[in-house]
């Protein structure tokens, strides 16, 4: 069957070969201009988002990022508790509450913090503020913040990144640790308070430049991201980072850009490194934080490797990367609530155990960001479109961590994947023109394409595009059934005219409805041949030579006859020949029981003629006693010919075997003789007489032959009892007992005279007897 599929595949490239390609490569060009215009975004945004939740999910807890959340319990916790909402306020909480938490995190070992947040107010107390930064450079905790950027925001000059980062906050008073308890009514004694300091100086832009800014540049020759915004109008205008307030400038270990990165759909799935607003570069928060990490002064970008340090990952042409997230919030990162931190600083402050586990922060980042609704920090990933916005952040840092980005694959290998999915389209619907196919292949591709995708996002972190390559297997698809459709109604014309003549017109109209048109253009196939020959038809013809016209009525009557025994079996009318009749069983039409159909054609035929030869005798015709050889044979069948004609038939070593069969019969005196496959297929509903084991003239393989006699069940008794003796005999003869086998014919002889078969066969043993043979092997020579 495989094979028969490859030749046939071979067979149509050949003839539509041409026709495949353009339809593959017509497809792949309307694919790639729908991906290139941004038609199949919205699309290609949902399969990868399917793609990434079900290939990439459940990846476990990161061992490197802790995320301490301001959930919904922190802020009822907070509120109900009358000296914490006396000493932090409401949300947004004042500066006091982050020196606590920072307080906490070093003493716990935080590595460092990221504070998906931004701190560009001053506090209406000041001192809160300064108090805030003192305990920032106390501890000496690396603790970085967000800043966004605005439209409104007014442009830095170009940072001196040779100069040191200021340091603007002037000294403020200590916050000394608390050396004893705190009194059980007291969270907060006085001397926790900050104390009082002096006014905030104000900050030069030019020093403030120098602590936002930090120096990102690409080798590749090209240009970082721009830092802008759509205006009113369309018009892009540009966006300046919103400055933190001063008291924490030098006292924050560094700023980066928190901005919110969406595709136009509203979903965070990727991120850029460092943006350039003209002037300045500036780099995210996880990038600024893990360059002091990593100690790197600098951020490069080359081609598709991003490098800090002596650091590097992998990410996209244009300075971008997709987020691996790896799942939801809670299912990658161990979140901690706010208020688990605070009460701990106020256990470790009052010298008691604190709850949570010793490893909780130890060399760990910290990313703290709000989880709660009421904070208005919630966005849309892949994963789930409220997911808190800090997921980015944590995400981010995972992956610089320790882990990789989600890349693109090149544009190279999307445009070879969308043109052999466009390919293999066209060739198999235009190969096989199987309707299951058909109809089932567009959603195999989609599905396949799904698990090919996202088995690449899981193992190789790749992003192959799958919109781009599906909607060029459909298109191609689609094309190669309307190619399919009027090739076909071209074949369904073609066979209605060429075979209409030639088999029974129900089972043309059949054979076009089920869609079992033959392969015009070749194939192997078993099927059954059938010929037939009138005997003596030269001496037949040549009576009629003074009259050719009654010659030509007489022939077509008796080939009307036969064809018509034929047809009703379900035979197609291969060629005549003269008085030759050839039909095949089994083509063009697919037909199991076609050697049945064969058997039960020729006695119909045999018995037709029988009576054609009565109303010959009354009319004083000439006899048309007709032999028939059939046979059952893998041959090759299609249309044969030249440019000038050509016709449906067979060809091969089965076809010769059938036509020296029907030969055959005058050397043995019977009518119908079949070959061995023949009786093998139809043996359950035939009767039949083994006449002998022959050789083919040109072959070194014997095979025996049959006598076809009657449909099963319908010998008459006197005609087994004749089958029973020439058994007998062909027994006694394969034997070389050839006195003992004529004895056994004469008498069959004697009792049915009319018996052709064992007339032949004793008139050879007579033989044998007066001249012995001197190699015999029971193998009859069928000459050609």
């Amino acid at each position: 069957m495989t094979g028969e599929l490859w030749k046939s595949i071979q067979e149509r490239w050949r003839h539509h070969g041409s026709q495949m390609l353009g339809v593959a490569l017509v497809a792949t060009l309307v694919a790639w201009a729908g991906e290139w215009s941004g038609v199949l975004q919205d699309v290609e945004h949902i399969a990868y988002d399917r793609a990434l939740v079900t290939f990439t999910g459940g990846r476990g807890l990161s061992s490197h990022v802790v995320v301490v959340a301001i959930d919904q319990r922190t802020l009822d916790g907070i509120n109900q508790d009358e000296q914490l909402r006396t000493n932090f306020g409401n949300w947004p909480y004042t500066r006091t509450l982050w020196a606590r938490i920072a307080q906490e995190l070093k003493a716990a070992g935080a590595k460092a913090v990221l504070f998906d947040a931004v701190m560009d107010e001053r506090a209406s107390d000041e001192s809160a503020d300064l108090g805030f930064a003192q305990v920032l450079r106390d501890t000496g905790l690396p603790f970085y913040v967000g800043m966004v950027t605005s439209g409104t925001a007014s442009p830095l000059p170009r940072a001196d990144f040779t100069a040191a980062v200021p340091l603007t906050a002037p000294e403020a008073a200590p916050s000394p640790a608390p050396t004893d308890a705190p009194p059980a009514d007291e969270a907060f004694p006085e001397e926790f308070e900050d104390a009082p300091a002096t006014a905030t100086p104000t900050l030069e832009p030019g020093a403030l430049a120098r602590a936002l800014a930090f120096p990102a540049r690409r080798t590749d020759g090209g240009a970082l991201p721009a830092l802008r915004y759509r205006a009113q109008g369309g018009e892009w205008r540009p966006r300046y980072p919103v400055p933190p307030t001063t008291a924490l400038v030098g006292s924050v270990t560094g700023f980066g850009l928190v901005d919110t990165e969406a595709d136009t759909d509203g979903f965070m799935r990727r991120t850029h490194f460092a943006y350039s607003d003209g002037v300045n570069t500036y780099v995210t928060l996880p990038v600024r934080m893990l360059a002091d990490l990593v100690g790197a002064k600098e951020l490069t970008l080359s081609g598709r490797t991003l490098q800090l340090g002596e650091r590097a990952w992998h990410v996209d042409a244009d300075g971008s990367a997709a987020l691996d997230y790896g799942g939801p919030l809670h299912e990658r990162f161990t979140l901690v609530p706010l208020l688990d931190v605070l009460e701990d600083w106020i256990r470790r402050s009052a010298h008691k155990p604190v709850a949570l586990g010793a490893d909780t922060f130890r060399d760990k980042v910290v990313v703290i960001g709000g989880t709660a609704v009421g904070v208005n920090d919630i966005k849309a990933t892949p994963f789930s479109p409220t997911q808190p916005g800090l997921v980015k952040q944590a995400t981010v840092v995972d992956a610089l961590l320790s882990g990789a980005f989600i890349t693109r694959a090149p544009a190279g290998v999307d445009l070879g994947i969308t043109f052999l999915v466009a390919l293999v389209s066209a060739v198999l619907l235009m190969t096989a023109r199987w309707t299951p196919l058909e109809v089932g292949w567009p959603l195999v591709l989609v599905l396949g394409l799904y698990g090919f995708t996202g088995l690449l996002l899981r193992t190789t972190q790749t992003h192959v595009l799958m919109a781009m390559p599906a909607l060029a297997g459909i298109g191609a698809s689609v094309a190669a059934l309307a190619f399919n459709h009027l090739v076909a109604n071209r074949e369904t014309q073609f066979i209605r005219q060429a075979f209409h003549r030639f088999m029974e017109p129900k089972l043309v109209e059949q054979m076009i409805r089920s869609r079992q048109l033959p392969r015009l253009d070749g194939e192997n196939k078993e099927i059954t041949a059938f010929f037939s020959d009138i005997r003596g038809f030269s001496t037949f013809s040549e009576r009629f030579k003074e009259d050719p016209r009654q010659l030509v009525r007489i022939l077509n009557t008796y080939l009307t006859t036969v064809s018509g025994a034929l047809l009703r079996e379900g035979g197609c009318l291969d060629k005549y020949i003269g008085d030759a009749v050839v039909c095949l069983f089994g083509a063009p039409m697919a037909q199991e029981d076609h050697a049945v159909r064969a058997c039960r054609g020729a006695l119909a035929a045999k018995a037709a003629v029988e009576v054609l030869r009565e109303d010959f005798r009354r009319k004083g015709f000439p006899d048309v006693y007709t032999r028939i050889g059939v046979n059952s044979a893998v041959n090759f069948v299609g249309n044969f010919g030249s440019d000038q004609l050509f016709s449906y038939t067979a060809i091969g070593d089965g076809m010769n075997l059938a036509a020296r069969l029907e030969g055959a019969n005058k050397a043995y005196g019977s009518v119908i003789m079949i070959g061995p496959r023949t009786y093998e297929l139809a043996r359950e509903h035939i009767e039949v007489r083994e006449l002998d084991r022959v050789r083919v003239a040109g072959k070194t393989e014997a095979v025996t032959v049959y006598e076809l006699l009657a449909l099963k069940g319908q010998l008459d008794a006197g005609t087994q009892r004749t089958v029973a003796r020439y058994h007998e005999a062909l027994g006694l003869y394969r034997e070389a007992r050839f006195a003992e086998a004529v004895a056994v014919l004469e008498a069959e002889t004697a009792r049915a005279p009319e018996d052709g078969p064992t007339g032949k066969l004793l008139e050879r043993c007579r033989e044998y007897l007066e001249a012995p043979p001197e190699k015999f092997d029971g193998v009859a020579n069928l000459e050609k």
